[in-house]
């Protein structure tokens, strides 16, 4: 990788990582806030609705955003077709979204979800408007704008949410933060971008666009249902109170994993697309990314699982300790989600969408009988299943990345085995410290301080190398602001 490139990523890395984990980290604080305010049912209600915009969500896209990213000689004609078609798809969603909410309503049997639904689903209008600002961007490698709109989004909709809750909104303060996040990241990104449609509708563009983004459509609808059939199991099968218990210790699960999963997402696919004639620099490179995505989720997964039972009391109460046994388990499913990311990435760059889609169906295959082994065993066996398919699901991704590039699972798991061994070690004593301590805040402190401690000692003497890899990436970022 040259100079130049590395210090693009590296800055990509920088500031997608300050997006995600500022916003999400003052997201983060505001759902403390509103948990402790608000019902365990309020939560449960929200995530019945999380399929239908995901699924719309997807449809908004249909893999548009990574075909322009691709593209090497994208071109105006790409990017106004892009954008015609976004808004024609985000239309069409919402206007059916609008006419089944009383269906959707009645399957849940929750009268309050149809005009949820048909108020949460002006995000999807909002989102079409600005998929290809958002993505030009992104070609860019330029998250530092990217990070400042969704910082201040995130600052906003949450005082509005807070202010709701306190004065006795319910689920609506939920409805409206997330509606408001979204309609103000629409408004910045149109102010910040200085891209406008200048030409027509291209058959020619929508062409190339489909062919390559279809696929990756395909892939997005199953792992959007796949992913959000525990909630629509949950929510029709047991109750609200229960669903929002899972969805919380998801949330919880969620935060470093899937921020770290789509850091490395919006990052790695437009810098390896710059090499995808080179084999040889993608395979050095992925295992960079690969060692170094280990190096950082691993102890951050394993870590929150050890310190969950403190965690959750002293954030937001005793009232939702139902979820501390969830949000352990779910910690180990989500453990290997970056690991997915890049391999998938991998098979986009090589311009592979037909195997994406392939390995895609098969995963899901599994994880649906999976599922229905545990449905009936209640929803501690569903997050025991979750585990075992993300274990599988990493078998399965990385049966074509050894084939295309010869990095097959056994160089990979190699190349993650000291990260997980020390993160493991990490992890068992910090949880047999807190047996012997009675205060919920001094053991999450102690859990805290003292994983920090012994996951940098230890990597000190075994993974010099990721250490001094990690530091070289926040260096770059220094010198360069």
């Amino acid at each position: 990788m040259s100079d130049n490139l590395k210090v693009k990523a590296a800055r990509g890395l920088f500031w997608s990582s300050v997006d995600r984990f500022s916003s999400q980290g003052i997201s983060f604080v505001f759902s403390i806030f509103l948990a402790r305010i608000l019902d365990i049912s309020d939560y449960g209600i929200v995530a019945m609705i999380v399929v239908f915009m995901a699924v719309a969500q997807a449809f908004v896209d249909s893999g548009f955003s990574s075909a322009l990213i691709r593209k090497p000689d994208l071109n105006e004609e790409d990017k106004s077709t892009a954008f015609y078609f976004n808004i024609i798809v985000g239309l069409a969603c919402y206007g059916i979204l609008f006419i089944v909410s009383p269906l959707i309503a009645d399957f849940y049997d929750e009268p309050l979800l149809s005009p949820i639904i048909r108020v949460t689903g002006l995000s999807i209008v909002f989102n079409s408007l600005c998929v290809v600002q958002r993505t030009l961007f992104t070609i860019a490698v330029d998250f530092k704008t990217q990070a400042i709109i969704s910082l201040a989004c995130t600052v906003i909709s949450g005082v509005v949410g807070l202010v709701m809750a306190y004065n006795g909104y319910g689920v609506w303060a939920l409805v409206a933060q997330s509606t408001i996040s979204t309609f103000l990241n629409f408004v910045l990104l149109w102010l910040c971008s200085r891209w406008r449609p200048v030409t027509g509708f291209s058959k020619a563009s929508f062409h190339y666009l489909f062919n390559f983004g279809s696929k990756l459509l395909a892939s997005g609808l199953l792992d959007t249902l796949y992913n959000n059939a525990y909630p629509i199991v949950i929510g029709k099968f047991y109750n609200s109170a229960q669903l929002g218990l899972y969805s919380r210790a998801q949330g919880y699960a969620s935060l470093p994993s899937s921020n770290i999963t789509g850091i490395l997402q919006r990052v790695t696919f437009p810098v390896l697309s710059l090499m995808q004639d080179d084999d040889e620099k993608l395979v050095n490179n992925y295992r960079r990314l690969l060692r170094m995505s280990a190096f950082v989720v691993f102890p951050l997964m394993i870590g929150l699982a050890a310190i969950a039972d403190p965690l959750i009391r002293v954030l937001i109460t005793s009232k939702w300790a139902g979820c501390i046994i969830y949000l352990q388990i779910i910690c180990f499913a989500m453990m290997l989600y970056p690991i997915h990311a890049i391999n998938l990435n991998l098979l986009q760059v090589k311009g592979r969408s037909d195997l994406f889609f392939r390995l895609e169906v098969i995963k899901k295959l599994f994880g649906v009988i999976v599922l229905l082994v545990t449905v009936p065993l209640g929803i501690l066996y569903l997050c025991v299943g979750l585990v075992l398919t993300s274990f599988v699901s990493l078998f399965i991704n990385t049966y074509y990345t050894g084939k295309i590039l010869d990095l097959g699972v056994i160089k990979q798991i190699k190349d993650m085995t000291p990260a997980f061994l020390n993160s493991l070690l990490m992890g068992i004593v910090i949880f047999s410290v807190q047996l012997f301590v009675d205060s919920d805040l001094l053991r999450l402190l102690l859990g805290i301080i003292l994983g920090f401690i012994l996951y940098g000692t230890v990597a000190l003497v075994v993974a010099p190398s990721d250490i001094k890899e990690l530091k070289n990436i926040l260096d770059k970022n220094d010198r360069k602001d």
